[in-house]
């Protein structure tokens, strides 16, 4: 009873360094990295409250037609369930 040899591992992939969004310091950007792209959970926690106090937004055009509603024209609406 012979043993299939384990596969080949694959090598290691040399770690980018990129800018940290949050301080501006070096990160490393690796999957060994959980924070990755910020350097430290400091930074990432930071940004997430950035965006969740509404600081940063995402760009918008608006319809020329209208709203982005696609709700039915009134009158036509089910009430809502509960």
């Amino acid at each position: 009873m012979t043993r299939e040899p384990p596969p080949p591992s694959t090598p290691p992939t040399k770690a980018h360094v990129v800018r940290c969004p949050g301080c501006g310091g070096p990160s490393r950007y690796a999957p060994d990295n959980p924070f990755r792209p910020f350097c430290s959970e400091r930074c990432k926690l930071a940004d997430l409250g950035a965006w969740a106090n509404e600081e940063f937004r995402v760009g918008a055009v608006e319809d020329a037609d209208g709203p982005l509603d696609d709700a039915p024209e009134s009158g036509s609406a089910r009430p809502p369930r509960h």
